[in-house]
């Protein structure tokens, strides 16, 4: 099971470049999304996309993503100290959102699929394991040597 941060199903809706990494995660039902990535994906869909609120909820329903990982409290810990421990606002700007997906994959021994360079980054130093997607220009981050 994969853990997809928002990013990955907003691609696949707007069928970005990661569309096609995402769709056989999604085909499979070997992905889902945590509560809290779920949360995101909606106030994306409703406020940035103007995605009628019923229509967003379908969206989620036929990919099989409403039945999202929890964030229990040792989850919500370890990312409120992941984050105070790796944010920083220009070289690693990543969300509680981004953490609560980081450290639900590492404590579940997941990988987290993303295309976000900053929370790849963090999650490299970290060692939990991500399938780093395209961005939506195409580029894909790697690991700095």
């Amino acid at each position: 099971m994969t853990i997809l941060d928002a990013y990955a199903v907003i691609a696949f809706l707007r069928d970005e470049p990661a569309a096609d990494e995402v769709r056989p995660l999604l085909d499979n039902g070997d992905a889902t999304l945590t509560t809290v990535g779920v949360a995101e994906v909606l106030d994306h869909l409703l406020r940035l996309a103007k995605v009628d609120e019923d229509d967003a909820m379908l969206d989620l329903a036929q990919l099989g993503l409403l039945d999202p990982v929890p964030v229990d409290v040792a989850v919500g810990s370890a990312a409120g100290r992941l984050r105070a421990r790796r944010y920083h606002r220009t070289r690693c700007a990543v969300s509680m959102a981004d953490c609560i997906a980081a450290e639900t994959a590492r404590a579940t021994g997941r990988s987290l699929a993303t295309a976000d360079p900053h929370l790849l980054a963090l999650c490299h130093a970290e060692g939990t394991r991500t399938i780093a997607l395209p961005a939506s220009d195409g580029t894909r981050w790697t690991p700095t040597t």
